[in-house]
């Protein structure tokens, strides 16, 4: 049965702290309110070996339902600690569930519902946190909640699109891979001896073939450690912003990639700036926490500018165009919504037109990128085949002779 950590006041007014065996959070609660004790706040207990075995990590698609779950209890007029309360009760996850648990606690104390998100920055991002902190203000939590697990749902179908997408050339690549390795390793050292034994003389092909097999057994150890090294340079190169800042440069230049990844970041600027305009953030801060969302050190350096020059007086269109990272139509369309007064709405065309152009770059490359592996592949396999074919052809021809 498990064990949960209390503490509360008793009758006399003093601080009473202990455990409780129940086989619920709430079964405990229960039967301390019957000892007497008020002010409880009660916690799972558990060691250091179930909380590694307890569960899973809470996931994106974990906090896409919690806010909708949430969302959809405010707007059913249940107030926000019975909410937390119901969904960590009834969640399948323990991680979910003590992290909720840990938030009721927060609530119950007097803790607002985004000072309780701030235990769990790796859960919730900083834009997230910034969103609903400014939401409890303007008193639409329920309303940004659903805004915020519609993003999380539109970012999370991305990702899956672009795995599906990758899933079957990865699959076509590992099996030419493991058909090229069996060749090498299993059939072609017996036709080597074969060859030998005939000492027949073999064609450019096969001796190519043969000396590459060659080359991979006798210096596989130095291939190995050449690959392990760059790996390790390049995670150590990872660790320092320099090195992140180049990579990411690389990445932006790569042709197709690097526009798929730019529309992909401008997206998500947008969808994070609507979402914190649309909630009542000013537009200093909601730029600020959509710039940390992007995690691009290349965005991140040209935009850090942006919101002095928007404290200046210059807008926002006129900054984000001089960065040179957004399209034009991006800039053209923000310009409409200072213009107009219009920057939430504005923000949010930008967003779903960009998130559409997404999708068509995510299956240009995709569909780029299919046919350029099945080709790689099959001339692998085919060069292998044919050095064998044209040994086997070039043997008999030389024995009939």
């Amino acid at each position: 049965m498990p064990k949960y950590a209390f503490a509360g006041v008793d009758l006399e007014g003093k601080r009473v702290k202990g455990t409780e065996k129940a086989a619920s959070r709430g079964d405990a609660e229960v039967a301390l309110y019957q000892r007497d004790l008020r002010d409880l706040r009660v916690t799972e207990k558990k060691s250091i070996l179930q909380y590694e075995i307890s569960g899973p990590r809470i996931k994106k698609d974990e906090v896409m339902h919690l806010s909708r779950q949430i969302a959809a209890f405010l707007r059913a007029g249940l107030p926000i600690l019975d909410a937390v309360h119901s969904i960590g009760a009834e969640s399948e996850n323990s991680s979910v569930r003590r992290m909720m648990h840990d938030i009721e606690d927060g609530l119950r104390t007097g803790e607002r519902f985004s000072d309780t998100l701030e235990r769990y920055p790796k859960v919730f991002p900083e834009f997230y946190r910034g969103i609903v902190r400014s939401a409890e203000l303007t008193g639409e939590l329920d309303t940004v909640l659903a805004r915020l697990a519609v993003y999380l749902e539109r970012d999370l179908e991305a990702r899956r699109k672009i795995k599906s997408a990758l899933m079957y050339p990865m699959a076509v690549a590992a099996m030419s891979v493991v058909t090229v390795l069996v060749l090498a390793i299993y059939v072609l050292p017996k036709f080597k001896v074969f060859f030998s034994e005939l000492h027949a003389e073999l064609p450019l092909p096969t001796r190519m073939l043969l000396w590459t097999t060659d080359f991979l057994g006798h210096w596989w150890w130095a291939i190995v450690a050449g690959i392990a090294a760059w790996v390790v340079l390049f995670l150590i190169s990872q660790r320092f912003e320099r090195g992140k800042y180049v990579w990411h440069a690389f990445l932006l230049k790569v042709p197709v990639l690097g526009e798929t990844i730019q529309y992909a970041l401008v997206e998500r600027f947008c969808r994070v700036m609507a979402s914190m305009v649309s909630a009542g953030v000013n537009l200093p801060e909601a730029i600020t926490v959509a710039i940390d969302s992007l995690r691009n050190r290349v965005f991140i350096k040209r935009l850090n500018g942006v919101t002095e020059q928007l404290l200046e007086g210059q807008g926002l269109a006129a900054p984000l165009a001089r960065t040179r990272l957004f399209p034009g139509t991006a800039t053209s369309m923000l310009r409409v919504g200072e213009e107009t007064g219009s920057m939430d709405t504005q923000l949010e065309v930008t967003a779903e037109y960009y998130e559409d152009e997404l999708d068509y770059k995510i299956n240009k490359l995709t569909a780029l990128f299919e046919p350029l592996v099945i080709i790689v592949m099959g001339a692998i396999v085919g060069f292998v085949a044919v050095a064998l074919v044209s040994a086997m052809y070039g043997i008999f021809q030389q024995v009939d002779v």
